[in-house]
């Protein structure tokens, strides 16, 4: 979809830095993408620790699938 929005030069100049994507919209997406993973993951996460997911994995479990590279 083709909106057009007003986006502060420097949090474009920094999102652009930061992602190392040099095009506009394709670093948007990806911004907008990694806030919505971030937002479900939190999400979930908080449901979990509210006991409203049974969430059987122990902790040795969940740190040998941990993943470091997934930048």
């Amino acid at each position: 979809m083709r909106i057009t929005v007003e986006i502060d030069d420097r949090k474009l100049n920094d999102i652009i830095t930061l992602t190392g994507i040099n095009k506009k919209s394709p670093a948007i997406n990806h911004v907008l993408d990694e806030f919505l993973r971030e937002s479900r993951l939190r999400r979930t996460l908080k449901q979990v620790r509210e006991g409203a997911v049974d969430f059987q994995v122990t902790n040795d479990e969940l740190e040998s699938g941990w993943d470091d590279d997934s930048d």
